[in-house]
Formats: C-alpha cells, structure tokens, sequence
C-alpha cells in the first residue's frame, strides 16, 4: 500500500497548517484506488487534512466538506488520479456507501465518518483518526460533552492524529 511506514501510528498536529502540511505529505504518497476513512468529532480537521490531500494529489479545488452533496469529485490537474470527497455522515449503511458508485479503483477516495461503511467494499484501507481538546481540557464528542473549547471549533488546539492500515 502507497503510505511510507514514517507516517503510520500516532502524532501531534499543533495547527491547521500543520494538518495541511500531513495532508500534502499523504496525498504525495496515495495512488488510485487509495480509500481513507477519517474518523473524528466536529471540528477535529477532517477537511482541513483533507484539503491537504487534494494538494498533495495536485487536484482541482477547493476541497471543502462535501457534507450537503455527500460527495465531490475533483479532478486533476497533472495527469493523476481524481480525489473523491465523500461525507459519510447521513448515510444509514455501507449499501448507500456503494449506491453512490464511486470509481474505486481509479480514484484517491476520502471518506469523512466513514468507519464501519468501507468493509465490503475494499480489501484494504487507510484510517485516520483525529481527535480534539485531548490534553484534559474538554472532549468534543459530538454528542454532548461541552467546554469552554467546544465553543470554537476552529480554536488551534492540538489534534492527535493516527494513521493506520486496515486489515
């Protein structure tokens, strides 16, 4: 699989730069049929590494969450594979995952809330968990646990970012 081992495991990303800066390095290194689940609360820089991606991959922008259109297809701009910004968020199962017929093998795949939806339809993939406010200042779940840090979700707090193969 095309992601160098020097950038599997667990990091710190201090600012959105940094993410960008991750994203660029990951997108350098993904090739065509690449599929990448970003698991991570609101907030946690899911598009943010993703937007970093499509830079790496030198693809057509902007890379913006593609949460109202589900997904987003982006070209190329040099000849390579075309990212896929998928947002997993309100689809119910991995079959709507699938109805949305996305070129798999010929595409860098990104899907934000996409854990547990790719298991049927790879062999093989990439996860990348974010998370937010996990140095005991607050956790941002999403679902209800609130600080004051919750309140900007664009506040350049650090991430934990882990990156791992799957199977």
């Amino acid at each position: 699989m095309s992601v160098p081992d020097d950038l599997l495991g667990r990091r710190e990303i201090d600012s959105p730069e940094a993410m960008e800066e991750l994203g660029r390095r990951l997108g350098a290194a993904l090739q065509p049929g690449d599929l990448v689940v970003l698991t991570g609360p609101l907030g946690a820089g899911k598009t943010t590494l993703t937007r970093g991606i499509g830079e790496g991959l030198g693809v057509r922008g902007p890379v913006q969450s593609p949460t109202f259109v589900i997904a987003r297809t982006h070209p190329s701009l040099v000849g390579g594979a075309p990212l896929v910004h998928v947002d997993a968020y309100r689809l119910g199962s991995a079959a709507e995952l699938e109805d949305l017929d996305i070129d798999l093998p010929g595409s860098v795949v990104v899907v934000e809330w996409g854990r547990g939806m790719v298991e049927g339809l790879v062999d093989s993939w990439w996860e990348i968990e974010l998370d937010r406010e996990w140095h005991g200042r607050g956790v941002d779940t999403a679902c209800g646990t609130y600080s004051r840090a919750t309140l900007d979700l664009d506040a350049d707090t650090p991430r934990l970012v882990t990156i791992t193969r799957h199977p």
